[in-house]
């Protein structure tokens, strides 16, 4: 040191300290940078030890006892630096090479559930032809879900819809509470909401309930509907909202098809088809193991797939809505969107419950 340390110096704890220092500055020092640090500057530290020493020292000594403490205090920490950073370059070196250009390992990120995209999917594909998306009550009064469908109370026509009723005191004008069965209670809201005034074109998609469970039903659902009322609607724009449906949602070839039927909410009614993606409609495929033969399709097994039911409004549906039914007609359609998407090509979906079972490995594929 350039300056002399005075006579307490002498004392052990101040000799180890020097000691110390000419360890760390001798070449041959190997020892853990980290352990020496807090062997010197710890809680009770060797530097630490030494300047808890000043109060023994003479008056006339404690000034050039203060200069001699930082100096070998500044020459100790420069020293602690040097070494721990030539032991990181080291250990850096000896360590497995990394590409740091490499893209990093990206944290796992989730999805729109199927459900979700599929609704997505199927309002864009309305809103191009001028349909507007709207949404009605999934708890509603009876008189919404049945009576103003041409389903008056103990009507047989209630029987298919399994519903569930809800216990709460009921309306004197309205029935009872229901969780609705159908998306069809939007037809009736929506031309009170429009104050009976056509045009109407309306797509409402929404949760359903219906007592049901199996590998093609669930107790909750989802379904879209389609209305259209105006003056000269009639069963040509029914068909050709269809066959454009099933061309943008299914893929160019598809093709729809109406079989007639009854709904107590639409006359004429219908059941929708569309055409099977996978036999292009025919009902046939190639053999694989005869190729000139063909075999039936097992997917859909007749080239068609029933997806739902629509129809011509009934005429006393629009009078519960307050429209004039020699004036204005109109088509309504519905069908479930699980059972929609689980049709699309590549997926053969044999249990809608899989959607809603939380199973990730299921999920994940989408």
């Amino acid at each position: 040191m350039s300056i002399e340390p005075p006579q307490l110096l002498l004392s052990i704890q101040a000799q180890a300290l020097i000691k110390s220092l000419s360890e760390l500055q001798s070449e041959k020092f190997s020892g853990s940078v980290a352990e020496k640090k807090t062997q010197i500057f710890g809680k009770k530290g060797l530097f630490t030890q030494v300047s808890q020493l000043i109060s023994e020292v003479n008056p006339t000594e404690k000034r050039l006892f203060g200069q001699w403490l930082n100096q070998i205090k500044t020459a100790l920490e420069l020293k602690l630096v040097t070494l721990s950073r030539q032991s990181t370059t080291q250990t850096s070196q000896d360590e497995e090479w990394i590409d740091w250009t490499m893209p990093g390992i990206l944290p796992k990120t989730g999805h729109l559930h199927p459900v979700t995209h599929a609704i997505e999917s199927i309002t864009r594909i309305f809103e191009k032809i001028g349909f507007t998306r709207s949404r009605y009550p999934e708890v509603d009064w009876d008189w919404y879900a049945f009576e103003g469908l041409n389903m008056p109370a103990n009507h047989p026509a209630r029987d298919e819809w399994e519903t569930f009723f809800v216990q709460t005191p009921p309306s004197s004008t309205k029935g009872k509470v229901v969780l609705t069965p159908h998306t069809s209670n939007g037809q009736v809201r929506e031309m009170e909401r429009l104050k009976s005034q056509p045009p109407i074109r309306m797509i409402n998609i929404a949760r359903c309930y219906r007592r049901q469970q199996d590998a093609t039903h669930t107790q909750m659902f989802h379904q879209f509907e389609g209305l259209v009322v105006d003056k000269g609607i009639n069963i040509q724009h029914l068909k050709g909202t269809l066959d454009y449906f099933a061309e943008n949602f299914y893929g160019p070839g598809t093709k729809s098809r109406i079989r007639p039927f009854h709904f107590q909410f639409t006359e004429p009614s219908f059941e929708v088809d569309f055409s099977c993606h996978v036999c292009g409609g025919t009902g046939l495929i190639k053999d694989l193991e005869d190729p000139t033969g063909k075999r039936k399709c097992r997917f859909c097994k007749s080239g068609w797939h029933e997806v739902g039911g629509a129809g011509m409004v009934h005429p006393n549906v629009l009078k519960a809505g307050g429209i004039d039914p020699e004036k204005y007609t109109g088509f309504a359609f519905g069908w479930g969107v699980e059972r929609t998407y689980t049709l699309k090509p590549g997926l053969q979906i044999d249990d809608i419950r899989l959607f809603y079972s939380g199973e990730s490995s299921f999920l994940t594929q989408f």
